[in-house]
């Protein structure tokens, strides 16, 4: 699909953006080993997230929507089914790293893959902790999807990350609430704490010590009635159009603000970005809150090492907001990028040529300067969503229309992107 973006001088209005990804895969997956009903409000409309609960369906989970709220009947922790045939995580990572943790305990074997672009995404991180609690995963190549997974019983395990990553300790959380014992994950950085949060809500013991978190095996979960704060990785696109063009002023509705996803509005904040916080309140114990961004005088910015880490999924947008900076923006530590859904450094730096713009890539990260002039110019999403989304935000900066090709990508985690923007864009 080919989406043409006009540029604008305005970003202006109030939204109301989809159910944050993270917690909607955790809540999905939490329900349908839960004994009850849970019934979610907001829960993300994006293809991602639905590969979640099209998984828990085919392991035996009963989901409808109803009233507007995805109702999920749980089966208890050892309720679930073997699957009829291969589980499809579609284009979704979370998925199938963090959903791996639950089927590595199963008494049954499930072979679990996705599209072409997740066969290339490595899948070591989670098979090296999950082999230490006794499972047996085979996997292409011995690294990449499709895995195959050989439930059996687990050992609880205290596992240290080699690298930050709130999947990977997602997934050993996941594994841990069906071993006898208590299983704990060391954090070199601290993550998002989408998962213990869940946990808690679900009526799991879990207990935070700084970067540890530990899990008490085989726990009785319990149904809930819960609601998903609008997402904030989705917000970064709208609040970095309202930054890059000439008149702003935009609210944007009931948006997660768990203090481990603030690396944004505190570097936002710190390059000058006009961001108000209003309404905060809390629940399911993740804050929320309608944020406020207005016209801005945006300086340069640095990101680098935990703030890498909490940063990685804003950063194709970051790029762009960083070459209308008066300063420009340094990325370092950013090797991650390179196994996204793309190689993002390699797709940013593309889209920049095609724009026009500078940028100096090096292995782990980049360097855009600022006061760039964008141009009009055919852009390329190479499939992922973030990119889509991305550069769809330049083009509001641009000096002709653009177009963006495969533009069909963001509804992995927006399907209302497009409408959402040309409404708030004029």
């Amino acid at each position: 699909m080919r989406e043409q973006i006009s540029p604008t001088s305005v970003v202006s209005g109030a939204i109301q953006l989809p159910g944050d990804k993270s917690i909607s895969h955790r809540y999905g997956m939490l329900a349908a080993i839960a004994d009850g009903v849970t019934r979610i409000e907001n829960y993300s409309s994006g293809a991602d997230c639905q590969s979640t609960l099209a998984c828990m369906r085919a392991l035996g989970a009963e989901i409808e929507v109803r009233n507007g709220k995805t109702c999920i009947h749980g089966r208890g922790l050892d309720g679930l089914r073997e699957p009829a045939e291969m589980l499809d995580a579609g284009n979704s990572g979370s998925t199938i790293r963090m959903l791996s943790g639950i089927l590595a305990a199963q008494p049954f074997v499930t072979r679990i893959g996705g599209d072409e672009s997740l066969t290339r995404r490595p899948m070591a991180r989670i098979m090296t902790p999950l082999q230490e609690m006794n499972a047996r995963i085979e996997a292409r190549d011995h690294r990449f999807p499709p895995l195959t997974i050989h439930g059996t019983k687990l050992r609880p395990l205290e596992y240290t990350l080699p690298v930050a990553s709130a999947q990977v300790k997602s997934c050993v959380l996941f594994a841990g609430l069906y071993a006898d014992g208590r299983t704990t994950v060391h954090e070199p950085i601290r993550t998002r704490d989408h998962t213990e949060l869940a946990l808690r809500e679900f009526g799991a013991d879990v207990d935070v010590q700084k970067r540890s978190i530990t899990v008490t095996g085989r726990p009785r979960l319990q149904a809930r009635e819960l609601r998903v704060p609008g997402d904030l990785s989705s917000a970064a696109f709208f609040l970095v159009a309202a930054l890059i063009v000439g008149e702003s002023n935009l609210t944007i509705h009931s948006v997660g603000l768990n203090p481990t996803r603030s690396a944004l509005l505190d570097l936002l904040s710190e390059m000058g970005a006009r961001i108000k916080i209003l309404d905060l309140s809390s629940i399911g114990g993740e804050l929320i809150g309608d944020v406020q961004v207005q016209k801005s005088t945006i300086r340069g910015g640095l990101i680098e090492k935990a703030r890498t880490a909490a940063l990685i999924d804003e950063i194709p947008v970051l790029a762009v907001l960083g070459a209308a900076s008066d300063e420009g923006v340094v990325v370092r530590d950013a090797a991650e990028l390179r196994v996204k859904e793309t190689d993002r450094i390699a797709t940013i730096a593309e889209n920049f040529g095609r724009l026009g713009l500078s940028i100096e890539v090096h292995e782990d990260g980049f360097e855009v300067p600022g006061r760039q002039k964008f141009h009009a110019a055919e852009l390329d999403s190479f499939g992922d969503h973030r990119i889509a989304m991305a550069f769809s935000v330049a083009a509001l900066a641009a000096d002709g229309p653009c177009v963006v090709e495969g533009a069909e990508a963001a509804s992995v985690s927006f399907p209302e992107f497009f409408d959402t923007l040309h409404r708030v864009a004029g």
